[in-house]
């Protein structure tokens, strides 16, 4: 399986935890990051004024949180095949977490 080398040039939030992202192939994607804001690194981006907080990592070409949350961008450019998977992620992310806390 090859593995897609892409880069983002420019991403817009459009609102909630929606992004519009533009690649250097020229394919732009809307996501809605919403369903995948689980666990312990993507639960925090939950609040919406720490979401607005990403930035354009000028080395990997992706979206980078200030705790370091970030997603591969060959995962976001394909994100209409691969985001049923990021989803389904996520809810482990969301078990993973719940196992970890004190009862």
């Amino acid at each position: 399986m090859q593995h897609l080398v892409c880069r983002i040039v420019r991403f817009e939030f459009l609102g909630d935890y929606r992004v519009q992202i533009e690649f250097d192939d020229g394919v732009s994607q809307t996501i809605d990051l919403a369903p995948i804001l689980e666990g312990e690194i993507f639960g925090p981006l939950r609040d919406a004024d720490f979401f607005r907080s990403a930035v354009l990592d000028p080395e990997a070409h992706t979206l980078v949180w200030p705790n370091g949350a970030d997603l591969d961008p060959a995962t976001l450019h394909d994100w209409p095949e691969r985001g049923a998977e990021m989803r389904a992620m996520a809810r482990q992310w969301t078990l993973v977490g719940d196992t970890a806390k004190p009862r």
